[in-house]
């Protein structure tokens, strides 16, 4: 179902053919230095409030943007056409289903949830109550490797694939960054923060999953070794604890077109303004996006069963 942009959502006092509203649910790291700035920035969309479950913190974000802070996440998505949310997956996900419920389009961070009833009820609740959604996959709206993936996508004869995701949030030899914070980070490690922006690139490229084996290494290391419905093979090596010296992103395609590797890119800003504008396009034409929360949700079920796999991780 398509979105008419130009009547207002009920209960808030935005005038007929205002810009669509846009609620922020986080004030974290990455709400302050990523989502706020990209969603004030926006020129397609109004910036319309901060809800945080520590209120001092929202009230601090949205004093600094000039907007409302709301007490009640459930008021925010009454006044709201679409929320973007910046909070621990678990906590994110029966959040979406509410919004849903609501009205409200979603834009959604990554992993929409470590639970696969979780992540599946929010991929359930988004169709039922015929609202968009997008869940922001960085390389997938970051230039040039947005680009770059639907290129190597409309290619055949991939034969094997390898990536690596290695963060430096817990080195052994220097101090956390700013992201380490984040008890769901802590305990959960790579496989949950970073292995679906490798999963995001790897799917849409070599196809879904169908074989997955997945082994634990030093830390929070895991190691993916996968089967795609093309008949390709990929390995990916995820951790949030390598050194500082060791830390990077790579991917390597390789098949009858050669050797190709992602490019490097920059603009995270950027990227979730992109995202935005995904996610209000498909509100407006009603076409699900291929990165929505069915996908989401299907990322959800790839990294559990990694997880049950590889086990616990070491301490």
């Amino acid at each position: 179902m398509s979105y008419d942009f130009t009547s207002a959502h009920d209960g808030s006092d935005q005038p007929r053919g205002a810009l669509p509203r846009v609620g922020l649910l986080g004030t974290g790291p990455w709400a302050r230095r990523t989502h706020a700035p990209a969603l004030a920035a926006h020129t397609g969309s109004a910036f319309a409030g901060v809800w945080g479950r520590r209120p001092e913190a929202a009230a601090e974000l949205a004093a600094e943007y000039g907007v409302k802070v709301y007490e009640d996440p459930d008021a925010l998505f009454a006044d709201c056409d679409a929320v973007a949310f910046a909070l621990p997956p678990d906590v994110q996900a029966p959040l979406a289903v509410r919004a849903a419920a609501a009205g409200c389009h979603l834009l959604l961070d990554k992993p929409v949830a470590t639970d696969v009833d979780q992540a599946r009820a929010v991929a359930d609740a988004a169709a039922r109550h015929q609202v968009a959604s997008i869940v922001f996959l960085t390389l997938r709206f970051a230039q040039p490797t947005a680009r770059w993936v639907e290129e190597q996508a409309a290619r055949d004869g991939w034969f094997t694939a390898g990536a690596h995701w290695l963060g430096a949030v817990f080195p052994p030899d220097g101090a956390p960054s700013a992201y380490a914070d984040s008890p769901w980070r802590k305990e959960k490690g790579g496989l949950w923060d970073v292995g679906p922006h490798a999963l995001s690139v790897l799917i849409p490229v070599l196809g879904d999953v169908v074989r997955i084996s997945a082994t634990r290494g030093p830390g929070d290391v895991v190691q993916l070794a996968l089967r795609h419905t093309s008949g390709a093979a990929s390995t990916a090596t995820l951790s949030l604890s390598a050194p500082t010296a060791a830390a990077g992103v790579g991917l390597e395609l390789r098949g009858t077109a050669g050797v190709h590797g992602l490019p490097d890119w920059s603009d995270v800003p950027g990227a979730y303004g992109r995202a935005l504008d995904a996610l209000l396009t498909s509100a407006r034409t009603g076409v699900p996006d291929p990165r929505d929360a069915a996908f989401g949700a299907r990322l959800t079920e790839i990294l559990a069963e990694a997880e049950a796999q590889a086990g616990p991780a070491e301490r």
